[in-house]
């Protein structure tokens, strides 16, 4: 078998991936090796994952109902508590019907591979993440990628009633959004469907934080798919599909990631219904996030690397080669700042960088020694 000759090689290009040995997360700060970090890392924007609401959501629903659905929900695992999550996400985000799955990667699978057929194509991109390009390449339809957010490239490719166009709200990557309405006024004009993954704006962006849609003025129902997650803004984990009741009784029967798992867990379900319900609320957190946005890039400003584009909580700082942007991350660790170094195949080569995230847990002081940290390090 290659597979050691593989990872040396990977390991001598700077592309070797590791487990860290995390201890545990909590809140803005992360243990590890016995030392605390802050954590500029993670995807909890809104600090809700250790919120006492969902802790206490989690644990009166494990009474209730055990800790697990112990089945498939087509099964008997589709309990009253899964049905009051889906009722609460379609009265917030103006959605005919959902359905839910234990991740996004899962629902963007069932979605992609269920729906279109080889007679179909799909649009996808090329920066959308990387469970709708593998659904894409496993789909029987063909697949076309878009240059990133390029809506006249997007409209040269486009065949008239041919299949789905996706795109992300904000990409995961590069922290910048997807220009929704021309998304939507192409989809109309080619009688081709829409496809939104809006995993790192929902909760964040938007009125009462519906999302990159509602953030650009737009309704969710001018979309055909909408789907989001439970693991970024909203602190927990899974995701949902939304959209048309007779696009959720499709999947229902023919998504098969959702046929063949597990459902999601009583205690899981109960918290992401506490932090539905904190989010809604949540204007002061996003307010707090956008003053550190701001801050950050207004303090890294001069540094000799590219600050991409973001209004997000996701802040890519390129690096450019892959072992500077490792040594970098490691000057940053001895400093007591966790930050993630992403590099190629997940980034185009030669676009290696610190994926920066910034968190409502995080205070003004928390951001101007991240600022002064990675001065330093130059």
């Amino acid at each position: 078998m290659p597979f050691n000759l593989s990872l040396a090689e990977r390991e001598a290009a700077g592309l070797k991936r590791s487990l860290p040995a995390i201890e545990r997360v909590d809140g803005r700060c992360l243990y590890a090796g016995g030392r605390q970090y802050l954590n500029f890392a993670g995807n909890d924007y809104l600090g809700l994952s250790r919120a006492p609401e969902l802790l206490a959501a989690s644990e009166q629903a494990a009474r209730e109902y055990g800790v697990g659905a112990v089945a498939s929900p087509l099964v008997v695992g589709h309990q009253a508590i899964h049905r009051e999550l889906e009722q609460v996400l379609c009265n917030w985000l103006g959605l005919e019907a959902v359905m839910l799955f234990s991740s996004g990667f899962s629902a963007n699978q069932a979605v992609i591979k269920a729906l279109p057929g080889k007679e179909h194509t799909l649009w996808q991109d090329k920066l959308n993440h990387a469970s709708l390009q593998e659904a894409g390449l496993l789909s029987p339809a063909r697949m076309v990628r878009f240059a990133h957010n390029d809506m006249r490239a997007l409209e040269r490719k486009l065949t008239p009633n041919a299949g789905l166009i996706i795109s992300e709200g904000v990409f995961s990557m590069d922290g910048d959004t997807a220009p929704w309405p021309g998304l939507v006024s192409l989809a109309r004009q080619s009688g081709n469907w829409l496809m939104i993954d809006d995993a790192h704006g929902l909760g964040v962006l938007g009125k009462e934080g519906r999302g990159t849609l509602n953030e650009q003025g737009l309704e969710a129902s001018e979309v055909n798919i909408f789907m989001g997650t439970f693991g970024k803004a909203l602190g927990v984990s899974g995701a949902f599909v939304g959209g048309s009741r007779a696009l959720i009784d499709y999947l229902h029967n023919l998504g098969r990631s959702y046929i063949y798992s597990t459902h999601l867990p009583p205690p899981q379900t109960a918290a992401v219904l506490a932090a539905v319900r904190l989010v809604q609320q949540a204007d002061d957190k996003r307010d707090h996030l956008q003053t550190l946005i701001h801050q950050f890039r207004d303090g890294v400003a001069g540094l000799p690397f590219m600050l991409l584009p973001s209004n997000t909580a996701i802040q890519p700082l390129i690096v450019g080669e892959e072992h500077k942007t490792l040594e970098l991350a490691a000057a940053l660790k001895q400093q007591g700042l966790w930050t993630g170094a992403i590099r190629p195949p997940t980034v185009p080569k030669g676009s290696a960088r610190l994926r920066i995230t910034l968190s409502a847990a995080h205070t003004k002081a928390d951001v101007q020694q991240l600022i002064n940290a990675l001065h330093a390090a130059l």
